[in-house]
This record gives structure tokens, sequence and C-alpha cells, in this order.
């Protein structure tokens, strides 16, 4: 007959006190709090735009598009300086193929890349910085995707009135130089 306690007491060495299930237990929650935090302040930190190397910069597209903008009378001067600072510049994009205007054999021409089509208008109608309008040079051979897309091209900051409904039409646009699946 053993006489081991099958309890925990103060005197135990830390070994016998710690078990596997312990260990799995404290690496789930470690992960399901700590990669949000992480996302989080990683955000925060780059405000949202990284560089990636090769004179090519990440830009967070939700981060991107979450300030107020007047749609009817907007001008460039009311989108902040730091997306006006990427005009002209590499970048690359994750987010989803809105609207994709495609030629006769799948291949894309032009289309509007949102963060998300399920979430960037939940709060009502959809906003012109919601939307990056993309254009593929005709000599390229790009494919619509359905989900998360990665894309890479210059991007070019301006407003773009449309003066039949008498609104902003547009303030991001994409010269495309590639898209894959993200």
């Amino acid at each position: 007959m053993s006489t081991v306690p099958n309890y925990i007491t103060p005197d135990m060495p830390v070994a016998r006190r710690i078990n596997f299930r312990m260990i799995a237990f404290a690496a789930i929650v470690l992960l399901l709090v700590g990669f949000p935090v992480y996302v989080y302040l990683d955000s925060a930190i780059s405000g949202g735009i990284k560089d990636v190397g090769g004179g090519f910069k990440e830009v967070n597209l939700k981060a991107m598009s979450d300030f107020t903008f007047d749609q009817m009378n907007g001008t460039g001067e009311d989108i902040p300086q730091k997306w006006r600072e990427l005009d002209g510049q590499k970048v690359v994009l994750y987010g989803e193929m809105f609207q994709p205007l495609t030629a006769t054999d799948g291949r894309v021409g032009q289309f509007e890349l949102c963060y998300s089509i399920a979430k960037c208008c939940n709060t009502g109608q959809p906003l012109v910085q919601h939307f990056v309008h993309s254009r593929v040079p005709p000599n390229r051979n790009l494919y619509y995707y359905p989900n998360l897309v990665k894309v890479v091209g210059t991007l070019h900051v301006k407003v773009v009135r449309d003066n039949e409904a008498n609104k902003v039409a547009q303030i991001y646009q994409m010269d495309v130089e590639n898209i894959e699946p993200g």
C-alpha cells in the first residue's frame, strides 16, 4: 500500500504539482487572449502601415477606411495625412473583391476592394472611404477570387466626384499588378 497522497500539498515539489492538463489549459488561454492582443497592439503601433520590403508597404484596409468623411462635399484635405502620404506608393492590401467587372473569360478588368463585404457596411449605407477602386491593365490576366485576396499595386489617393449624383465617387484608386488568394 502506497502512502503517496492524491492531493496537492504546499511542500510537494513543483514537478508533481504541474501536469500536462494544466500546461495545455494555460497554453490555450494564452493563445486565445494573446493573439488578439498581439493583433491590436501591432496595428496600434504600426498605425496600419508597415514596410514589407521591396519598396512595398502593407496597409491595413480597415484602418485606412476608419475616419469620418463628408460623402457629398468631402475634399482631399478631409483625408487623414498618413493616408494621403500613400499616394503613388506601392502597396499590399488584403480584402475582398466587391462588384468585379469581368471579361467573358473570367478575367477581371476593374473591381472595388473592401476589407470585408459582410462587415464594412453593417452600420448603414456604404461609405466611399471603405472602397478602393482597382483597375487591372488590359494586358494582365488576373482573375476574380471570391474570398480574401492579396492585391499588390500602386495606390492613388485623390477625391473623384460624380457630378451627376453630386457626391464623391472615390477617394482611393489602385493600379493593380497582382491578385492572389489571401
